[in-house]
């Protein structure tokens, strides 16, 4: 059965108003208006194990280094953000959530011991580590070599927890005081929660 061509021209405007009604814009945060993000295009990347955005946290901590491989600045992703950083022997990952995003780590070399709520379990290279979002998470490297991580989100947010508390590699490296890294941690609450140490 053949229609006339003026059948078709009298649905298609009616359904493009339905589709487009239903259609909603994408969720957009505060980082979402910086020049450097909104400039990003999504571009196809292959990096090496230490290329990437590389910093140093300005605190003190066991593992001051990471690298951020991709994020929304770092190949232009909207979706997705993964990092990587070496954990020292005896360096812990301090306990903490993540309640808009899951979390996926895959250790690269190392072993170590994770706790997932109230669940403690020991793992070693080539382990996958899932973080569903909101669940209480803390590593400890406990090998005697450094414990190789990447890291990836399901969603934006931590990476703009990450550069504020850091600076660029090269950059002159302030350190935080306590006062102003528990700003930084509450001004971010609405993606991570850090326990008090």
């Amino acid at each position: 059965m053949r229609f006339a061509p003026a059948f078709y021209g009298s649905l298609w405007l009616p359904a493009l108003l339905v589709i487009g009604s239903c259609v909603q814009a994408p969720h957009r945060n505060a980082a979402a208006s910086d020049p450097a993000v909104a400039a990003a295009q999504p571009t196809p990347l292959v990096l090496g194990v230490d290329e990437g955005e590389r910093r140093l946290r300005r605190f003190a901590v066991s593992a001051p280094a990471f690298i951020i491989k991709v994020d929304r600045r770092n190949g232009g992703s909207s979706d997705l953000v993964m990092g990587y950083e070496d954990l020292p022997p005896g360096g812990v990952i301090p306990p903490h959530q993540h309640l808009m995003a899951d979390e996926i780590i895959f250790v690269h070399r190392g072993s170590g011991v994770v706790e997932l709520g109230d669940r403690r379990t020991e793992f070693g290279p080539g382990a996958t580590i899932y973080i569903p979002k909101a669940v209480r998470v803390t590593i400890r490297n406990t090998g005697a070599e450094p414990l190789s991580i990447a890291f990836v989100f399901s969603k934006p947010g931590f990476e703009d927890y990450l550069r504020d508390m850091s600076a660029a590699e090269g950059q002159p490296l302030v350190l935080l005081s306590e006062a102003e890294l528990a700003a930084i941690r509450e001004r971010h609450r609405w993606h991570s929660v850090f326990e008090r140490q």
